[in-house]
């Protein structure tokens, strides 16, 4: 076992803690268009957030990073067979719950849950864990292509049985990266290219809301009072924060007008309330984030390590900029929220026990 070394990595660590602090405020201000809206007390939505997903994620981030990476590994197959089944109780009737059209929730006492967010990181230890073991095996289709097109078959049906797209194309994106890390043929990467568009096509056809969600962004403004709203209503807001922005709290869009303040259109209030150079540090913030990850994971000390890392990263940045490319028009509307800073407290309880991961990781950094 290669020596630890006595500190992990200060630079993930003080990036991971600018998000957390900069989505506080950004939380904040953007809560108080829904509060306005709806007549709650700012406490009873803060309090999830603050509690469950800043105070109790940082001390879990902290005792994961103390906890050795390769008891992820040992234990790999258990956790991923243990999130899909946690995963699979958002339908039994009482314990999960519906929330706009979609079974995603958990009731846990006073909280709710949001078990996906655990299967993201689930899937991504378990293909990290299985691509180390079988190493050179990697080109034989039997023991990597099928493999990874299984797991990602049953995360796929799970979550769009909620339904739940947009996370689903996350974990995609974590499994390539894993993939690709582990050294996937080029043949192999295309077929899956191809699959995924294939059944892109196939859902549009089955699912009217996903055949909306792209003909919206191909046209933003067919329908500006339906489909196309929340598209608008983001970018008037983007928009109107020109240069500097309003001000902090000063977002207009925030009340009566975006969908979600706190949730998937949170980088509009952002960018309304920060203007254009806000927006460019936050997103600057994520792609720090995104090389520190990949530098850390070139210098683990094992392949398992490296696929570990190198997965998480790309779950915590790929979802982050798919939630702005949205909110900016780039990407169809997904609804994945912004890490770190969109409403969530087991949302950001998970992505800072994930950092965890990755900051113990660094501690064996052979660089």
């Amino acid at each position: 076992m290669p020596a630890v070394r006595k500190r992990l990595d200060r630079p993930f660590l003080l990036l991971t803690t600018l998000l957390v602090g900069v989505g506080f405020f950004i939380f904040s201000s953007a809560s108080l268009g829904l509060l306005a809206r709806e007549g709650a007390q700012f406490s009873s939505v803060a309090f999830n957030q603050i509690f469950l997903g800043m105070v109790l994620g940082g001390i879990s981030m902290l005792v994961v990073s103390a906890i050795h990476y390769k008891i992820w590994q040992t234990y790999a197959l258990h956790i991923f067979i243990g999130a899909c089944l946690l995963t699979l109780l958002v339908f039994v009737p009482v314990i999960g719950f519906e929330h706009g059209g979609a079974q995603r929730w958990l009731h846990l006492g006073p909280f709710s849950f949001q078990p996906s967010e655990l299967l993201k990181v689930a899937y991504v230890i378990y293909l990290a864990a299985w691509f180390a073991k079988i190493k050179t095996g990697l080109h034989d289709y039997k023991k990597g292509l099928l493999p990874f097109l299984g797991a990602t078959a049953i995360v796929g049906a799970i979550m769009l049985a909620q339904p739940d797209t947009g996370t689903f194309m996350v974990m995609v994106a974590g499994g390539l990266a894993v993939f690709m890390g582990a050294g996937a043929r080029v043949k192999d990467l295309a077929l899956i290219v191809l699959t995924g568009i294939l059944c892109i096509a196939l859902l549009a056809i089955a699912r009217p809301y996903i055949k909306d969600r792209i003909m919206t962004f191909l046209d933003p403004t067919a329908d500006p009072l339906g489909s196309s709203y929340q598209i608008q209503q983001s970018l008037i807001a983007i928009g109107s924060g020109e240069l500097f922005g309003r001000g902090f709290g000063q977002s207009i869009q925030k009340f009566n007008f975006l969908p979600e303040p706190i949730g998937d259109s949170i980088f509009a209030v952002a960018a309304e309330e920060f203007g254009f150079i806000g927006g460019v540090v936050l997103i600057a913030l994520f792609v720090a984030l995104g090389f520190r990850g990949f530098k850390i994971a070139s210098r683990a000390p094992d392949l398992f390590g490296a696929l570990l890392v190198l997965g998480i990263t790309v779950l915590i940045v790929a979802q982050s900029m798919i939630n702005i490319a949205a909110m900016l028009g780039i990407l169809p509307l997904t609804g994945v929220p912004l890490i770190f800073i969109s409403h969530g407290g087991s949302a950001l309880f998970i992505a800072l026990t994930a950092v965890g991961i990755v900051l113990n990781v660094s501690r064996y950094s052979k660089g």
